[in-house]
């Protein structure tokens, strides 16, 4: 899941999230919001279910990478500020009889002690096949068990 650490303005409100942000949360518990893909919407509505584990990505950064991992604690629901104007993620061919996106809940597990750049994770031929890898705009992409696991191990190495 790919979150932007650096101030961002859409319609006055700085959209900036973090892993540190996340775990300063209540609970460091946070609804998964303002996704606007399709694809990422699918996989966040009908693939990740409760106790599942993310790998929370930082991009639109100096060094875009993973920066630790968080879990799902609430699975797939309407997303609320597709229904709100004043939200930067308003939507208005959404409603509430028939929502269009829909987020998840996730809740922090760890950070990791320096981030896994990207350029890190393209350099190792066992992520060849990664989706971040491959195709790396989308927000929410799947990522399988090997490819979880090789990437904590890159981490506990730094």
């Amino acid at each position: 899941m790919k979150a932007e650490p650096e101030s961002r303005i859409v319609k006055g409100k700085d959209v900036k999230f973090s892993i540190d942000d996340l775990c300063r949360m209540e609970d460091s518990t946070s609804p998964w919001d303002g996704v606007r893909n399709y694809e990422a919407r699918n996989i966040l509505r009908d693939q990740m279910k409760a106790g599942d584990k993310v790998l929370f990505y930082h991009s639109n950064c100096k060094v875009p990478g993973v920066a630790g991992v968080a879990s799902i604690v609430r699975e797939g629901y309407p997303d609320h500020t597709a229904f709100d104007p004043d939200h930067p993620y308003y939507d208005p061919k959404s409603n509430k009889e028939s929502p269009k996106w829909f987020m998840v809940d996730v809740k922090f597990v760890r950070k990791f002690d320096s981030i896994v750049s990207l350029a890190e994770l393209k350099s190792h031929g066992e992520l060849k096949d990664m989706a971040l890898v491959k195709r790396g705009r989308l927000s929410v992409q799947p990522v399988c068990e090997d490819e979880f696991n090789f990437i904590l191990g890159l981490a506990a190495t730094k």
